[in-house]
């Protein structure tokens, strides 16, 4: 099936850190604004918004009403996705192919600082058996990497390997948290956390926005920015329940990868795609999702970091933004994944250029262990 045209025209971020001394609504308008100036366009040129934010994160319930006015959303149709802002970006997308709208802002926030991810993310399990266990995101994480060790006999410093590249990309990055020169050493020697995974195998809690403008054929007239063509797009989700799923096989990600490279028109994406920009919240999952994005045979993630493919300058460069590890604003990570490959294939990366990149991926997750993935492929 052959999508329909959407751009993304327009892409700002923030630089992210911890405790950062802006409020939510600074942020957000930040964020909005460099999207609208990097659009070449203004928010009157906009007609719909979408916001991503969550009651859990800002503390606070109807999170999205404090930063819809900072996203300009006076007299304009708006409405709230809650999870990750890559399925924020579909959501929009989707929104601009109704045909009720021709040009669509998505703006993401999060102030990890502000809150306690332990407790945060132990609400995301079920309140009767697992919550009481005080199970949350890195404790789930460290099931599933063990899990994948036991089924590929991938090892601890597999893992090492993906922080070293991927926080040494970073330091190519204005934009993020920890970009850090380590060696494999250096994590294996990190704090333990929570078995097998130790400091450095884990993403930091980072504040910060993001922002993207769309636009379908007709509103492109309104902006003067390149656009990069979203051609395909695809979202998948597994079971709620961990015990429920095989944590080591990402079945919802190949799904959703599969049918986005079916409207992409890619039938070998290592081949096929110039650079990708995954959600490595932590380091084992980018040898996971090489293998649910194809990139990968079944247990062979690790031989495909060995490789050097993965590297920048390498066959497909993996996270040459430096990725999730390096800044984790939760919600605006898979959107800032987005941004990332957009400016990959416009050739606006700077530092982090992957030089020649015409068609790049994205991707996001939403709940435990990677319960749903987004992919999509964008194109010059």
């Amino acid at each position: 099936m052959k999508m329909e045209e959407v751009a993304v025209v327009g892409a700002g971020q923030t630089v992210f850190g911890f405790d950062r001394k802006e409020t939510f609504e600074e942020l957000v308008f930040e964020a909005a604004t460099a999207a609208l100036s990097d659009a070449g366009g203004s928010i009157g040129d906009i007609d719909n918004i979408v916001t991503v934010s969550n009651d859990f994160w800002d503390g606070r319930t109807i999170s999205s009403m404090s930063v819809m006015s900072a996203a300009g959303s006076w007299n304009k149709d708006i409405s709230t996705v809650e999870g990750d802002g890559m399925f924020g970006a579909v959501y929009g997308m989707m929104r601009t192919l109704s045909g009720s709208f021709d040009a669509t802002l998505v703006v993401a926030h999060v102030k990890g600082s502000e809150g306690r991810m332990n407790l945060i993310t132990n609400g995301m399990f079920d309140p009767i058996y697992q919550r009481p266990l005080g199970i949350d995101a890195t404790i789930s994480a460290a099931l599933q990497a063990r899990c994948y060790m036991e089924r590929t006999g991938a090892g601890e410093e597999d893992f090492a390997r993906v922080s070293v590249k991927n926080h040494g990309n970073g330091l190519r990055n204005p934009h993020a948290h920890l970009g850090m020169e380590i060696t494999i050493d250096d994590v294996m020697r990190s704090r333990k956390i929570s078995d097998p995974l130790k400091l450095y195998d884990c993403s930091p809690v980072s504040d910060g926005a993001a922002a993207i403008v769309l636009s379908n054929r007709r509103g492109l007239k309104r902006f003067r920015q390149k656009p990069a063509w979203i051609r395909g797009a695809a979202y998948c989700s597994d079971s709620y329940t961990l015990g429920y799923r095989d944590l080591a096989d990402p079945r919802a990600l190949r799904a959703a990868a599969q049918k986005a490279y079916r409207m992409a028109g890619i039938a070998n994406p290592l081949k096929e795609l110039d650079a990708a920009e995954v959600y490595d919240a932590y380091s084992y999952m980018e040898l996971m999702w090489y293998e649910g994005l194809g990139l990968a045979a079944e247990g062979k993630g690790a031989e495909l970091l060995r490789s050097g493919a993965t590297e920048t300058g390498g066959e497909l460069p993996v996270n040459p933004s430096g990725g999730t590890l390096s800044a984790h604003p939760v919600l605006v990570a898979g959107l800032v994944r987005l941004i990332e490959a957009v400016l990959q294939v416009r050739g606006d990366a700077g530092r982090r250029q992957v030089p020649g990149a015409k068609r790049a991926l994205a991707h996001g997750i939403n709940g435990p262990c990677g319960q749903c993935h987004a992919v999509m492929i964008v194109e010059a």
